[in-house]
């Protein structure tokens, strides 16, 4: 199979506009390492809406915060928790108690001394803030003080990723002064190893920070600037890279040939699984997406393989399955489950009652228009219209919250069962915003709630029921393709698009 003459041009165009680009654009490229810096400017792909510690998202939005907040829990490159502002921590024999001994040395940027009162403060405003990832401590029923250096977590059943979620957004510190004022929308006050300049930080365009001078760790305050540029256009990313006017960025397959041809460094990692959310499956907005052969013709519709070597131009792997392979829950007879079969997307579809078509409204995504320009194409070979609408834009968690797409083409980390089961799969979920569940699949899922060790075994049922009921159209694991210049090395991060500030180091 080929793709038709509208992705085939979409893709053409890309490649073409990215070699004219690199033919002009190679000049300013940083080859050649110079001396050492000490600064790092990144492209960053999206703005920070709020600098609320509450607010702060996963993923690579989770980057900037890195720089201003330091976080309960270290989550090292690997993906080992370490110490950070916690030293120890323990669970009790039911999994329902968490205490956890905090460091007796570290100040806020304002003057503030975190101590156990102020990390009940944070958690505290975390759980009532409604964040986009508030559903990280859903599990937390209340957080005690103990004495002024150790905090205990009551939950009301055990959490699996629990400490995992305290090296994210959950774990990060801000100032109990700050936390719930307008100011901290605008300019971070945390324990972190920088500290914004708010006179060189542009709104929309750039966000900048020194080191703090009295920083208690040293070892992960490695440059005395750093600064995020907001880039959300992968072709200004590109631009902005092989012109030395950033440091490192995320770009894909295409866009990284011209990189490359800058003597750009990759990291790559397969992170995130890229396909079609199918969101309202109770039909709630689209009635056809309750018919779950509806769900499933849509599977059926996309040549996996064929996108894979003709738009990532091989950087990745077709996939059926939202779990990804070091997780636990990935299971070889899901890989393929859903092969490229028209005819019986086409005959599932006259089963279902929508012989004469379907139409999904699609929002657009920045940068992945060749993606969409694919589905669009062969979603239409077996007779279902597709509308693609107006951009995504930052408040896209909120809107996504708010049930305002049924259907979206996203990239979906692909992290531990109970993480992604709780971003994707349950009623918690951000990404399942209509709240749609059975009583079978809550139990599949409360399995794995308290499954101990054997998790990840358990969660595969979870992961056969969403593939067999076709709630995604997974498409494919994706090389995440991340760039840097000579003046800096970075360290990749497990399970993570773009590595966490701490992962980037001035070149020797």
């Amino acid at each position: 199979m080929k793709l038709g003459p509208k992705a085939a041009a979409a893709a053409i165009l890309v490649s073409a506009g990215l070699a004219l680009t690199a033919c002009g654009g190679a000049a300013g490229g940083t080859g050649t390492a110079a001396a050492k810096t000490t600064t790092l400017t990144l492209g960053a792909v999206s703005e920070i809406r709020s600098w609320d510690p509450a607010q702060a998202h996963v993923g690579h939005a989770l980057q900037p915060y890195q720089a201003a907040y330091d976080s309960l829990l270290l989550r090292q490159p690997d993906g080992k928790l370490s110490p950070m502002l916690a030293t120890e921590w323990k669970y009790n024999d039911a999994n329902t108690k968490l205490t956890v001994d905090l460091r007796t040395d570290v100040t806020f940027s304002d003057g503030a001394k975190f101590d156990a009162e102020a990390a009940k403060a944070n958690l505290d405003h975390f759980k009532k803030a409604n964040g986009p990832q508030m559903a990280q401590l859903t599990a937390v029923s209340d957080v005690a003080v103990v004495d002024a250096d150790t905090i205990e977590l009551n939950l009301t059943t055990p959490d699996p990723s629990l400490e995992f979620y305290l090296s994210q957004a959950a774990g990060l510190m801000g100032s109990p002064k700050a936390l719930g004022t307008e100011a901290i929308k605008t300019e971070p006050v945390g324990s972190g190893p920088y500290v914004m300049d708010k006179a060189a930080t542009v709104k929309d365009s750039q966000s900048v920070f020194t080191a703090r001078k009295d920083y208690w760790n040293k070892d992960l305050q490695k440059f005395q600037k750093v600064t995020f540029k907001t880039l959300i256009d992968l072709t200004a990313r590109t631009n902005a890279l092989v012109s030395g006017q950033i440091d490192a960025t995320l770009l894909d397959p295409k866009t990284g040939k011209q990189a490359e041809g800058a003597k750009m460094k990759l990291v790559a990692t397969e992170v995130d699984w890229q396909g079609l959310l199918l969101l309202d499956r109770d039909g709630t907005k689209n009635p056809a997406l309750a018919n779950v052969k509806v769900r499933q013709a849509i599977n059926y519709a996309f040549d996996r393989k064929t996108i894979v070597e003709q738009v990532l131009l091989g950087q990745g792997t077709p996939t059926s399955q939202p779990f990804g392979k070091a997780s636990g829950a990935w299971t070889e007879e899901l890989e393929n489950y859903y092969s490229y079969d028209p005819a019986k997307a086409k005959a599932l579809l006259k089963e279902a009652g929508y012989e004469t078509g379907v139409v999904l409204d699609i929002p657009s995504v920045p940068g992945w228009e060749t993606q969409l320009a694919v589905i669009k194409q062969q979603l239409a070979d077996v007779g279902i219209t597709v509308n693609i609408g107006a951009a995504i834009t930052n408040t896209f968690t909120s809107d996504v919250a708010a049930q305002k797409f049924t259907t979206m083409f996203f990239s979906l980390f692909q992290g531990e069962p109970w993480v992604a089961t709780n971003q994707i799969i349950s009623t918690k979920a951000l990404y399942n915003p209509f709240k749609n569940t059975t009583p079978e699949l809550q139990a599949k899922i409360d399995a794995v709630e308290k499954g101990g060790k054997d998790a990840g075994k358990l969660a595969q049922e979870v992961n056969k029921y969403v593939v067999e009921q076709a709630w995604f159209a997974p498409m494919f694991r994706v090389n995440q393709m991340y760039y840097h210049n000579a003046k800096v090395t970075v360290e990749p991060q497990v399970q993570q698009a773009v590595p966490s500030i701490y992962n980037y180091s001035p070149a020797k």
